[in-house]
C-alpha cells in the first residue's frame, strides 16, 4: 500500500510478529461496532496478537476455558514481549487454563519476567526513577461537593517496595498502641482502629519525635491487664518481625532457570528485589513444609500444621470454578462428615477441604456432595447433577452416571504423581 501524505497505510497495531493493517480501515469497523475508532483499534489489537502470538491461550479462548477478557488482558499484558519470547507465557497459561482468572493473570506476570529478565530489570529502574511526594490541590468546584476538600487534603507517596511496607508497617504498629491506649470521651466513645491509623500516620508525618516518646512510654507488660482499656487488635505483632513467604524452585536457587519468585500479598518479582524487601530485617528461615507427609487426629479442629499443608496443596478454596483460591481465612471443612461418635482420625490431610463460608455454608445446607479422593483432589456434584473434579490445577467438567442405588461418575479418577488422570468411558 503506497503513503501519500496523511493518506492510508500500513501500520502495525499489535506486537512483534503481528501483521500490519491499513491505519484508516478502523472509521467504518467502529460504526459497525457502534464504538469508538480508538477502541475498535484496540480490539483488534488484542485479536492479532492471540492469533499471532498466543495460538493456544486464543484456542483455550474459543473452547470456554478461558474468558474472553483474561485472554484480551494477557494479549495486553505481554505486546512488548519479542516474538521468540511471548511463547514461554503461552505455554504457561495452556497447562495453567483450567484456573480461576486471577491466578491465570498472576502466572502472566511471573512468567512476562521470566520470558525477558532484562527487560524487566529496565522496567523497575525506570519506575524507581518515578518515586516523590505529593500533596493534592484544590480545584474549582470541589469546596461544596461531597469530597471534603478543602477541608482534607490528601497526600500521596510513591517509594521503593520495601520502604513503603516498612513505612505501612510504622503506621499500624503506632495505630494499634494508640488503641490500646486510648481513652474515652464524655458519651464513653473510644476512637475506632481507622482513626487511630490516620492520627498515628499524621504523628509519624508532623511530630516523629512524639511517636517515638509514645512507643518508649507505653505499658507493654502483658501481665498486668488493664481492664479500662479496649482489647487489643488482634493482628497486633508487638513489632515482631513479619513473616515473608516466598515460593520458589530449586531450578531458580540453584541458577538454572531465571531468578523469578512468588512473594505472598506481593506477587511475582526478581530474586534481586528480595534484598531491597528483606533489607534491615532480620532474616530467619522456617522449615520447610512437607507436602508429602500427612497427619490424623481424632478431634474435630483441623491443626495447624494440617491446615497449612492443605492450603499449600489447594492454593485455597476448593469449591468448583471458585475464584477465591488464593484466600487464607477459609473455613475447613470435613468432605466426609465427621462423626462425634465414629472411630479415631477422622480429622486431617485425607478429610480437610477449605471453603470460603459461603461456600461451606451451601455444601452444609443444600444437597451438594463432595469427596475427597486424595490429596488436594475433590469430586463435588451439585443438587441439579452437576458434576466437578477440583484439583491444583483447576476444575474440571465430568459426567455423572445414575444408578437405582447412588451416583458415581462415570470412570475412574487416579493421581500419578502432581498429575491429575481422569480416564472416562462414553
Amino acid at each position: 500500500m503506497s503513503k501519500r501524505r496523511g493518506g492510508d497505510h500500513l501500520r502495525r497495531i499489535g506486537g512483534e510478529g503481528t501483521p500490519g493493517v491499513a491505519d484508516l480501515c478502523f472509521a467504518e469497523l467502529a460504526w459497525a461496532r457502534q464504538a469508538g475508532v480508538v477502541a475498535t483499534e484496540h480490539d483488534a489489537a488484542d485479536a492479532l496478537d492471540l492469533r499471532h502470538r498466543l495460538p493456544r491461550v486464543l484456542s483455550a479462548v474459543v473452547g470456554l476455558e478461558v474468558d474472553a477478557w483474561v485472554g484480551r488482558r494477557i494479549a495486553r499484558m505481554t505486546r512488548k514481549l519479542p516474538a521468540d519470547r511471548v511463547g514461554v507465557v503461552d505455554a504457561a497459561i495452556w497447562r495453567a487454563r483450567l484456573q480461576p482468572p486471577g491466578e491465570l493473570l498472576r502466572i502472566a506476570e511471573a512468567k512476562i519476567i521470566e520470558a525477558d529478565p532484562a527487560a524487566h530489570r529496565a522496567r523497575l529502574e525506570e519506575d524507581a526513577r518515578r518515586t516523590g511526594v505529593w500533596l493534592s490541590r484544590v480545584r474549582p468546584g470541589e469546596v461544596v461537593e461531597e469530597t471534603g476538600e478543602p477541608a482534607t487534603r490528601r497526600i500521596s507517596a510513591k517509594l521503593p517496595a520495601g520502604a513503603a511496607v516498612r513505612g505501612h508497617e510504622n503506621v499500624e504498629d503506632l495505630a494499634e498502641a494508640l488503641y490500646e491506649h486510648s481513652e474515652a470521651d464524655a458519651a464513653g466513645d473510644r476512637p475506632s482502629i481507622e482513626e487511630c491509623r490516620t492520627a498515628a500516620f499524621e504523628m509519624l508525618l508532623t511530630a516523629p519525635e512524639r511517636a517515638a516518646a509514645f512507643l518508649a512510654t507505653q505499658d507493654t507488660d502483658p501481665s498486668q491487664p488493664d481492664p479500662s482499656r479496649p482489647e487489643p487488635v488482634k493482628r497486633r505483632r508487638d513489632r515482631r518481625p513479619a513473616q515473608v513467604v516466598v515460593h520458589v524452585t530449586d531450578l531458580v536457587l540453584c541458577g538454572i532457570l531465571a531468578g523469578v519468585a512468588r512473594v505472598e500479598d506481593f506477587g511475582p518479582i526478581l530474586i534481586d528485589q528480595l534484598g531491597d524487601l528483606l533489607r534491615d530485617r532480620d532474616v530467619e528461615v522456617l522449615p520447610v513444609v512437607d507436602l508429602n507427609k500427612t497427619t490424623r487426629v481424632s478431634g474435630y479442629e483441623h491443626p495447624t500444621l494440617v491446615r497449612q499443608r492443605t492450603l499449600l496443596r489447594t492454593g485455597g478454596d476448593v469449591f468448583p470454578h471458585s475464584t477465591s483460591r488464593g484466600l487464607k481465612r477459609l473455613d475447613h471443612d470435613h468432605p466426609h462428615p465427621y462423626d462425634p461418635d465414629g472411630p479415631a482420625g477422622q480429622t486431617g490431610d485425607h478429610n480437610d477441604a477449605p471453603l470460603t463460608r459461603r461456600h461451606h455454608r451451601a455444601k452444609t445446607h443444600l444437597a451438594y456432595r463432595c469427596d475427597q479422593l486424595d490429596l488436594a483432589v475433590y469430586r463435588w456434584s451439585s443438587p441439579h447433577g452437576l458434576a466437578r473434579l477440583v484439583t491444583p490445577a483447576g476444575t474440571r467438567r465430568i459426567r455423572l452416571l445414575h444408578t437405582p442405588d447412588h451416583t458415581r461418575p462415570i470412570g475412574e479418577v487416579y493421581t500419578h504423581g502432581p498429575r491429575i488422570n481422569l480416564h472416562l468411558r462414553t
